[in-house]
């Protein structure tokens, strides 16, 4: 018992320190220390997330949209379990396989598969400016499930924040709405519901727990799947197609989640949200690097007025 725990120990202070609650006032993680790395935690882990869709667009070059989900999901589930293993972690109590589901139906099946739908009919830079609306429907999410009561100056940059990410949109779309939109939309839903119930379960048990009983539960309808759709789809194994597919199940379905789930629980889920908003924005710049798209001549506007409400939200008492 004393080795499980030291080895448990050892991976939760690798991702920043032992697990806490969303930080009340006056306590350790409530203290200036505690919040700079719970937002450098979350930070690095919309740094990873910024990558996915560059990445998912590079492993559509080789594989169909449902291999691909699936086969990321099932890398993802061995590598979490294996360090699951390792650690010789204990099975989770049954009071949490309930979270433990939304998560993974959320993060693990829905919002990989409709984002990766998304993206075989839109450009990457639409997807990652949509998608932007996240942090909004993240903190909606926390308050309805978690009770949270950000401040009204929180909620107003938060608007603000996501109104122009709207605008945005709307510029680059037409104004028209797009299949790729509504999958998208449906993508927002599940994901900030995925986000919120980690968030929570985050406080209970080391973030890169959450994510990795999430995967493993989902692993036997991610086999299937990736079976199913391995024999339909035909694959083509380039370089790009490799590296994407190990970025979004190594880096964007476990790692990067560990540090978000981690991020979390030390600054909170509606201020840890907010720090999405950069996202978009992060993936614009990804997306004329990687896959050499042209950059809308709104993205700097848009840039200069999501930082503005990040910092707003930032600040702002919850």
């Amino acid at each position: 018992m004393k080795a499980e725990n030291s080895a448990t120990d050892q991976m939760a202070i690798a991702v920043g320190g032992p697990p806490v609650p969303a930080p009340p006032a006056g306590s350790p993680a409530a203290a200036p220390g505690g919040r700079v790395r719970g937002t450098l935690l979350a930070t690095l882990g919309v740094v990873t997330f910024s990558l996915t869709f560059p990445s998912t667009a590079w492993g559509l070059e080789g594989f169909g949209p449902w291999s691909l989900v699936g086969v990321r999901s099932v890398l993802a589930a061995v590598i979490a379990g294996a360090g699951l293993l390792i650690l010789r972690v204990r099975v989770p109590e049954r009071r949490h396989w309930g979270g433990l589901a939304v998560v993974g139906a959320g993060v693990v099946l829905g919002f990989p598969l409709l984002t990766t739908l998304a993206l075989r009919t839109a450009t990457t830079a639409h997807p990652a400016v949509v998608v932007g609306l996240l942090p909004l429907t993240t903190a909606a999410c926390s308050a309805l499930r978690t009770g949270a009561r950000p401040s009204r100056t929180f909620w107003i940059a938060a608007c603000a924040g996501a109104a122009a990410v709207v605008a945005f949109t709307v510029q680059q779309s037409g104004g028209t709405l797009t299949r790729a939109d509504v999958y998208l939309f449906g993508a927002l839903l599940v994901c900030a519901a995925g986000y919120t119930e980690g968030g929570r379960l985050a406080g209970l048990m080391p973030g890169w727990q959450v994510i990795a009983w999430a995967l493993v539960l989902c692993l036997p309808v991610t086999a299937t799947g990736a079976a199913v759709a391995l024999s339909a789809e035909p694959v083509r194994l380039t370089a790009h197609a490799v590296i994407g597919l190990v970025w979004v199940a190594a880096v964007s379905t476990f790692l990067g989640l560990l540090l978000w789930y981690r991020g979390m629980s030390l600054i909170g889920i509606p201020k840890a949200s907010q720090l999405q908003l950069a996202q978009p924005l992060l993936t614009l710049v990804w997306s004329v690097l990687l896959l050499g798209e042209t950059l809308p001549v709104a993205a700097p506007v848009t840039a200069a007025a999501v930082l503005v409400c990040i910092a707003v939200t930032q600040r702002a008492r919850g």
